[in-house]
C-alpha cells in the first residue's frame, strides 16, 4: 500500500511530530518490512527491527489511547489495525 493513501487520514495541519503521524509512519514501515519477510524469511536483523517498531507503535497506541479515546478509535479504524491488548 503506497504511503500517499494513509496521508489522508492525518489533516495537512497536523506536525510530523504528532501522535497520529508517528503512528502513520510505523504502520508504513511494518506493512514494507512484512512483505519484505513474506520473501526473505531468515532475515533475521529486519525480524529484530520488526519487532522494535511494533513495540514503539504499540507504546505510542497505548499513551494516545489514554489521551484521546475518540481519535483513537478513528485512527486505528482508517489504518486497519487491531486495539491494544489491556493488561
Amino acid at each position: 500500500m503506497p504511503k500517499n493513501a494513509f496521508m489522508s487520514v492525518i489533516s495537512l495541519e497536523e506536525k510530523k511530530g504528532s501522535v497520529e503521524f508517528q503512528v502513520l509512519s510505523f504502520t508504513y514501515k511494518i506493512r514494507r518490512l512484512s512483505s519484505h519477510l513474506e520473501l526473505h524469511k531468515k532475515d533475521y536483523s529486519s525480524q529484530r527491527g520488526l519487532r522494535k517498531i511494533l513495540g514503539k507503535r504499540q507504546r505510542l497506541l497505548a499513551f494516545f489511547s489514554k489521551k484521546n479515546r475518540v481519535r483513537y478509535k478513528e485512527l486505528i479504524s482508517q489504518l486497519n489495525i487491531r486495539e491494544i491488548k489491556k493488561r
